[in-house]
């Protein structure tokens, strides 16, 4: 390869020569891992505009130049679990991510910006106004672009969420679809197929996506199958069913023919701990006799989500109004405070069960200011600042924050955490949306897996613990889950490939974020480049934003396969 190319200017004899480099720029100096496990080799990558060149010794000469002397260059980690789709139209540099390294993300778990209607705007409203984000698109192409209208520092792709899916042909009511209705959600995700989404993710803990039986998945997973998607699953259960919600998960799988995502793979709650063995084992069944079933985790071993997840199912029917109605009603409150406070069968409290009840409940997020002292408390030193029983204070909560508080569920074993780790078809999602240290997306208190969750595997679980090496480390977060996504230009790095990158030092790349202080920015991440532009660069945002729209393309199987 010449190192140079020498342009000669006509204008005249004497006419001086122009050097134009051979690249944009160059990352010399640095140790290349380049995702799928190999080792790591000492070379230099150079890119042109938004693609690898070459990578080697003695490339020639760049435009510019990132010296990476100490320092991992690796493929940008892809979160295969965020919820960044209408954070990133309110602030796009996605700060808590590149700081993480993360250069791509999938999202969409439960809910997702199409199919659209009146029924899912609704749906969403509440949740995105506090952002100024308003759903002006009719479907996934509209969504995309405005996307990168507005402008994206990390690329996005998305699922449909089975929930939007139901909000849009059936809506809140627990039951099966019809006919009609079944036709109608067909339609509407093979039409969101078409313009690029990655598959099917249901979210099962949540209304009214459990309202689905399983044949109604099994059902839709196959119009996923015969676009080339997959199905991604939040099961039934984590805890007490967790193995029959595994078996779900893998039949519907094995009769939809698509490919399935467990997400969040955990055994949640004390007397669940040490089932971990029993999922792993049923999971390499599966694959052993050739169902595609892979999974994520995130390292962590408390989960976060609304703090309405402690009400009974029959409280929350029929969306936020009926539930918000029954609250306020004062006999509906007291039946429901009288069994939030008792206990199961086991002894276990019913509130928070998988938590150990409610000292287990770190309230995390909350919106209504009078009520914000309460952040970092945990749910029954609430109370007792209260004078009322844990339920009660969980309700008031809930009502004044019209269910949109968060919380923080300590429910997990490292144990099993790591050994789920250790399977090498488990991959990283991060399971939280951008955050910031400024501006719309800066008030909130996340969980800290929303600064952390990248540089903590590469830290505790890779270097601390041993749990596994770098270079699977980065494969975990790279190569794994763009063949799980389908992202056949990203995730590894070679010649040709899209130049996403995470370059980081090895020996102190680490989280920060604690619960108790959870926006804090991680070390050790020195440069990201999205398509070829730097947006951390020297530990700094540069406020690019080359980010781009995220299509699965479409790929027509052979039903008699």
């Amino acid at each position: 390869m010449r190192a140079l190319v020498l342009v000669i200017a006509l204008s005249s004899p004497g006419a001086a020569q122009t050097v134009v480099p051979d690249f944009d720029l160059l990352v010399r100096g640095g140790t290349v891992v380049d995702g799928t496990g190999a080792s790591g080799i000492s070379a230099d990558l150079a890119i042109r505009g938004d693609r690898i060149a070459a990578i080697g010794q003695n490339l020639g000469a760049a435009r510019d130049t990132i010296d990476a002397t100490g320092l991992v260059v690796a493929p940008g980690f892809i979160d295969m679990l965020g919820h960044s789709e209408f954070r990133l139209l309110a602030d796009g540099r996605a700060i808590s991510k590149i700081f993480q390294g993360v250069t791509t993300e999938i999202t969409g778990e439960v809910s997702s910006v199409a199919p659209v209607s009146e029924a899912t705007k609704a749906e969403r409203g509440p949740e995105i106004q506090p952002w100024d984000v308003e759903i002006d698109w009719e479907d996934l192409d509209g969504y995309f672009a405005r996307l990168e209208r507005q402008g994206t520092a990390i690329n996005l792709g998305t699922w449909v969420g089975l929930s939007t899916l139901r909000v849009y042909g059936v809506g809140w009511e627990d039951r099966p679809a019809t006919k009609d209705e079944m036709a109608a959600m067909k339609d509407a995700l093979a039409g969101t197929m078409a313009q690029g989404a990655f598959g099917l993710s249901s979210g099962l803990i949540y209304a009214p996506g459990r309202h689905s039986p399983t044949t109604e998945i099994v059902e839709l997973a196959r119009v996923v199958a015969d676009s080339g998607g997959f199905y991604a699953t939040h099961m039934r259960s984590e805890g007490a069913r967790l193995l029959e919600a595994i078996d779900e998960a893998i039949a519907i799988g094995e009769q939809s023919g698509a490919p399935v995502l467990i997400h969040h793979l955990k055994a949640s709650g004390r007397s669940n701990w040490g089932k971990m063995a029993a999922a792993v084992e049923r999971i390499e069944a599966a694959r052993a006799r050739g169902v595609d079933v892979m999974a994520s985790v995130y390292p962590y071993v408390a989960s976060s989500t609304g703090l309405d997840q402690v009400l009974p199912n029959w409280v929350t029917e029929g969306g936020t109004d009926s539930t918000l109605a029954r609250l306020q009603d004062l006999a509906t409150r007291d039946a429901v405070e009288a069994e939030l406070s008792g206990r199961t069968q086991a002894g276990d409290w019913t509130l928070g069960t998988s938590a150990g009840g409610p000292s287990g409940i770190q309230i995390s997020d909350v919106l209504n200011e009078t009520y914000e002292r309460y952040e970092g408390m945990r749910l029954d030193a609430v109370a007792a600042e209260r004078g009322q029983s844990p339920a009660a204070a969980a309700i008031d909560l809930l009502v004044a924050d019209s269910l949109r508080t968060s919380a923080i569920y300590f429910s997990m074993s490292e144990d099993d955490l790591v050994l789920a780790m250790r399977q090498p078809w488990v991959m990283i999602g991060g399971d939280a949306g951008i955050r910031a240290l400024d501006g719309p997306l800066a008030t909130d208190q996340p969980h800290p897996r929303a600064f952390g969750t990248f540089p903590r595997v590469l830290c505790r679980y890779s270097r601390e613990l041993g749990v596994f090496p770098l270079e699977e480390a980065v494969r975990r977060m790279t190569s794994l889950p763009a063949e799980r996504a389908g992202l056949t230009e990203r995730g590894r790095l070679g010649a040709g490939q899209f130049a996403d990158l995470a370059v980081f030092d090895p020996d102190s790349v680490c989280d920060q974020a604690t619960y108790e202080a959870p926006k804090r920015l991680p070390v050790g991440i020195a440069h990201v480049l999205v398509n070829g532009v730097p947006v951390l660069r020297d530990g700094e945002p540069t406020g690019e934003l080359p980010g781009r729209a995220l299509r699965r393309v479409p790929v027509s199987r052979d039903k008699s396969e």
